[in-house]
């Protein structure tokens, strides 16, 4: 049993939507746009577990549209399978992101599909690196040695910052910190804003949101 005050995962799709707001708040960060893509995702395998005979109906993305340097790939999960783990939940959630991204960029229209709104709301949860004031408990620890150094660096990961926002509209940079210096992450930030390349980026946010939720399952005692 989970020590963490997370329920259960064999427990988790039986939990009132509040409870399952809650774990997903924990896991990623709070927007309403992850509750409105994961909530029900979690709360089918209730349906499914009453009517064995439901079957899927979403579509797996193409392994091609994954990221070659994932750590965890975003095979789907059959919407038949009960959550054996949080990171099976993880892994099912990471799916439904990337199945967004890509029906945001098979888009021809000018304007900014409903999909890359979603995706953008969900990535655009994690707070800005180095911000003075993270609601967050879990952003607040991991950040915890970004928040250190001189005042000069802080200005620095600011401007990055704002540089980082000014040339990917509606994205946030989302990075696993992993214990890594501001030197190191604000090299990585220069590198994303010199590449230019929103796709990239917003693979790079879902694997680093992904990465994000599995250690903090780890840290909680629910991962497994």
């Amino acid at each position: 049993m989970a020590t963490s005050g997370l329920p259960p995962i064999s427990l988790l799709p039986h939990a009132d939507e509040e409870t399952i707001k809650f774990v997903l708040d924990t896991l990623f960060e709070p927007s309403p746009e992850i509750h409105a893509l994961a909530v029900p995702a979690i709360q089918r395998r209730r349906r499914i577990l009453a009517n064995p005979g439901l079957t899927a109906d979403l579509p797996v993305p193409h392994p091609s549209s994954s990221p070659s340097s994932s750590s965890l790939s975003p095979s789907t999960i059959p919407d038949d399978t009960p959550f054996t783990s949080y990171a099976s939940l993880i892994e099912h959630i990471a799916t439904l992101l990337h199945q967004l991204a890509i029906s945001s960029s098979s888009s021809s229209s000018p304007f900014p599909p409903p999909e890359r709104e979603k995706l953008h709301g969900i990535l655009g949860s994690h707070p800005r690196l180095g911000a003075k004031k993270v609601d967050s408990t879990q952003s607040r620890a991991e950040q915890a040695q970004l928040n250190t150094g001189t005042g000069d660096e802080a200005q620095r990961l600011a401007a990055l910052n704002r540089e980082y926002e000014d040339r990917f509209p509606g994205l946030r940079y989302v990075v696993f910190v992993n214990g890594r210096s501001r030197d190191v992450v604000m090299e990585d930030m220069r590198r994303r804003i010199n590449r230019g390349d929103i796709r990239a980026e917003e693979r790079e946010g879902i694997q680093a949101m992904v990465d994000i939720a599995l250690d903090r399952a780890g840290k909680l005692g629910s991962a497994s």
